[in-house]
């Protein structure tokens, strides 16, 4: 179904009707600018009444509930007892102070909404934003709070496939689908690596040409490599197109080592990059987690995002350094270099990637994570992508960090957090809080 924001603007009669109406119109100016489909009423809703009849035949994703003036909690309640989706209260400021008439008293209207809010659902389970429709702030606010909401609902049309199991001692990786299913809406199979290998098997030459000519034009020097590993590589690449597309899987988790490399002979690594290069994003070790933060940072972006280890802190440059074996996506590479082709650099086998990533001024640090007691929580920093050559055999990104990158470090192994990390290549620290905000998670944010 289409993703629906409903516009619900409330108040009493009462107040001072032409600013209200003024405030109205700017309202809706703005919520279209943000989202071109908003639904919007014809006027103020002035009764409980007039809310209920709005509201009947909608199915809202998200619910933006402004008090154009004041009302009641029974207002806002008309809204709870309908629907379970997120809700963006805002509060307009009052437009004049000059010793005369209180004009709206929006401000109040939403401490009785937010009061009706939390009686329903807990405290703190919506979001909130004060102020008028021109200001920047506001707006920022109400296009985080939609692209949440937005990422929120395709969630609970995705489908993950964990390709095979975590390595011993990778166990934070590993996931329930029961538990990804009630938590995040998401769907989780689970195959054994053995049959996409045995699939791979399968492929002729011929029926591997395709893919194998795709790959040859998004990588640099595949031809270096030797020609058994080429052909495997092609015909791996195809088993796995094939099963994502055939099964409408939007994300895997994929088992590597030891298996490709002892019993395949050819590392999973590249084809995992491609995929990514495709935005099917692709973890490998087995990292259900880390695939879902892929995910979600690919579904703010439109964009590849990098997934790895943090290997190296510089405190003075303010920078920490992010690297894997080499299944980075393609489209991530430096445009000095290309998406060089390497072999692993503990296996000696190929291919694999092996380059440095290209800068950004904007970048966010990502993971979806699990405290030690179990309960789903959310890891974000901000920052930028140095330009740094490559770093270590394989792929690496080297990320500046708004906040101290030496707290960062110190903190996340302190706190339990997981040893892989996403990079997104956009600010989207907001929308990714708002996001657990939404999913009733922890969030630590620097």
């Amino acid at each position: 179904m289409k993703f629906q924001v409903v516009y619900v603007p409330i108040g009493v009669g009462t107040y001072e009707m032409v600013t209200a109406h003024e405030q109205f119109d700017k309202s809706i100016s703005l919520l279209k600018s943000a989202y071109e489909d908003v639904v919007v009423p014809e006027d103020i809703l002035l009764t409980v009444d007039a809310v209920a009849e709005y509201l009947s035949d909608k199915e809202p994703d998200l619910v933006i509930l402004q008090n154009i003036t004041f009302a009641n909690a029974a207002y806002a309640s008309e809204v709870l007892r309908r629907f379970s989706c997120p809700i963006l209260l805002w509060t307009l400021r009052e437009p004049v102070i000059d010793g005369g008439r209180l004009r709206s008293n929006s401000l109040t209207g939403a401490y009785s909404a937010a009061n009706a809010i939390c009686a329903f659902r807990g405290a703190g389970n919506f979001e909130h934003i004060y102020g008028a429709a021109d200001e920047e702030q506001v707006k920022a606010k109400v296009s985080a709070t939609i692209a949440a909401a937005k990422v929120k609902k395709e969630l609970t049309g995705l489908k993950m496939s964990a390709i095979g199991h975590t390595p011993q001692g990778f166990g934070f990786g590993r996931a329930l689908d029961a538990e990804v299913l009630s938590t995040f809406g998401v769907t989780l199979e689970a195959i054994e690596a053995r049959e996409l290998i045995n699939k791979a098997k399968a492929y002729t030459d011929e029926e591997c040409a395709a893919d194998l000519k795709e790959a040859q034009e998004k990588v640099v020097g595949l031809s270096k490599m030797p020609e058994n590993n080429v052909k495997d590589f092609a015909r791996l690449y195809k088993a796995y197109k094939s099963y994502v597309g055939e099964n409408k899987i939007g994300a895997i988790s994929s088992r590597c080592w030891p298996d490709f490399f002892t019993e395949f002979g050819t590392p999973v690594c590249m084809v995992l990059s491609l995929l990514n290069a495709m935005n099917v994003p692709a973890s490998c070790e087995a990292d259900v987690y880390g695939a879902l933060s892929m995910y979600i940072g690919t579904a703010f972006t439109g964009q590849s995002t990098f997934f790895g280890d943090p290997v190296a802190m510089d405190e003075k440059e303010g920078s920490i350094t992010y690297w894997h074996c080499g299944m980075a996506a393609c489209d991530l590479a430096r445009c000095d270099t290309g998406a060089e082709v390497g072999v692993h650099p503990n296996r000696k086998i190929g291919p694999v990637m092996d380059f440095g990533c290209k800068a950004s001024d904007e970048a966010t640090i990502f993971r979806v994570g699990r405290t030690p007691e179990g309960k789903f929580r959310f890891f974000i920093a901000e920052g930028s992508v140095m330009d740094k050559p490559k770093q270590f055999n394989g792929a690496s990104i080297v990320v500046k960090t708004d906040a101290s990158a030496e707290k960062i470090v110190k903190d996340t192994i302190k706190n339990g957090w997981e040893p892989h990390y996403v990079v997104i290549y956009k600010k989207v620290a907001e929308e990714l809080e708002i996001l657990g905000n939404m999913l009733g998670l922890e969030v630590i944010r620097y």
